[in-house]
């Protein structure tokens, strides 16, 4: 299971090691995409089939599905792990993100977020003080 946070620096070369403790069950290729809030999501191949199947179901009549398709079909691209661990973070995919040299992997189950650390801890403090209502929220989903 892919859970914790983790800060990382991304190198001169873009490059990005991810934390060790992820690296067996991530396997030697990830797909790293577009998030929302500005974040990059990482998908092991496995969870990518089924986010894709999932993404494939959606109704093409539907404005909000189709966009959201596109936001993470589009800027998706498959990677593999060197022999140390690194992804090779492409331009695009930092520009989005305002990735710069120290960020922030979250482990979320099932795939990972990579933050700007500071947009991590602007993130992570706002989110908390809500935390009491979302939770009051989901309470009727069994969470």
């Amino acid at each position: 299971m892919l859970i914790g946070q983790y800060k990382h620096t991304i190198d001169n070369k873009k490059r990005l090691a991810l934390p060790a403790k992820f690296r067996g069950e991530l396997g030697a290729k990830v797909i790293v995409t577009k998030g929302v809030e500005n974040c990059l999501v990482v998908y092991t191949e496995k969870e990518w089939e089924v986010m894709s199947q999932k993404l494939g179901n959606l109704s093409i009549s539907q404005t909000e599905a189709r966009s959201f398709t596109r936001h993470l079909l589009a800027s998706a691209t498959e990677v593999e792990l060197d022999k140390l661990g690194r992804i090779l973070v492409p331009d695009y995919l930092k520009e989005y993100s305002g990735l710069e040299k120290n960020v922030v992997i979250c482990g979320l189950s099932n795939r990972l977020e990579i933050w700007n650390e500071t947009k991590w801890e602007n993130y992570s403090k706002n989110a908390e003080k809500g935390v009491e209502e979302i939770v009051s929220k989901l309470g009727p989903l069994g969470i």
